[in-house]
């Protein structure tokens, strides 16, 4: 999809607030027992305005454009911008749509959840954990995504001792789906064969030697 000019327009006269890459690995939290939660409130794209092509991206870009607080449709648009190529832009929306969000607001968690996945599919593993890691720490929500999401991203990042930890707590909360690779193609169906292999590749080393709890 194109994306019009119209939505660069958004950002003139203000300076672009992209997250840097810190030279610091992002640090994650201990993984709980388990993680029954579907958290469907998470997992989810975020769509304020509905249709395709272009005539729908001029609708989100004239609404934010018209109100620079209309998050909803700036979280829309930054997806549309980083799925089309779009990165700066892209990560910009999006720094400015969760900058204007507090932890309690109902998009919080598929902004980042959304976020964190445009990042990982532009090649940034380290991005994407920056955005996922507070989800793991966000009090009583334990969604069942994040063992194998986060584990995905920790063995991208080579840190590896953590993706088998996060691993074994997908093993611990549902044994009968993660205990074999076999059975990952259709668990996730929308990740990319890139990261089910990724994912594949944890699991084995969790059958190799299975870390104990806790």
């Amino acid at each position: 999809m194109k994306i019009i000019p119209l939505i660069s327009r958004l950002l003139l006269g203000s300076v672009l607030t992209i997250t840097a890459i810190e030279g610091h690995a992002q640090t994650v939290p201990s993984p709980a027992e388990f993680y029954f939660d579907e958290d469907r409130g998470t997992v989810q794209p975020i769509i304020a305005v509905r249709g395709e092509g272009d005539a729908m991206v001029e609708r989100l870009a004239k609404t934010v454009e018209r109100d620079p607080r209309a998050t909803a449709p700036m979280l829309q648009l930054a997806g549309i911008a980083m799925k089309g190529g779009r990165e700066e832009l892209g990560r910009s929306l999006y720094t400015r749509a969760i900058a204007g969000l507090d932890r309690s607001n109902r998009l919080m968690r598929p902004a980042r959840w959304n976020y964190g996945w445009d990042l990982y599919r532009a090649g940034d593993a380290s991005g994407a954990l920056e955005q996922w890691a507070p989800l793991a720490d966000a009090g009583p929500i334990r969604g069942e995504w994040l063992p194998t999401t986060l584990a995905m991203a920790l063995w991208k990042l080579d840190r590896k001792d953590e993706a088998v930890q996060w691993y074994a707590a997908a093993v611990r909360t549902h044994p009968n789906r993660w205990s074999s690779p076999s059975d990952i193609a259709a668990l996730l169906p929308d990740w990319r064969e890139e990261e089910r292999t990724t994912l594949i590749e944890v699991q084995r080393a969790w059958a190799a030697n299975p870390p104990s709890w806790p």
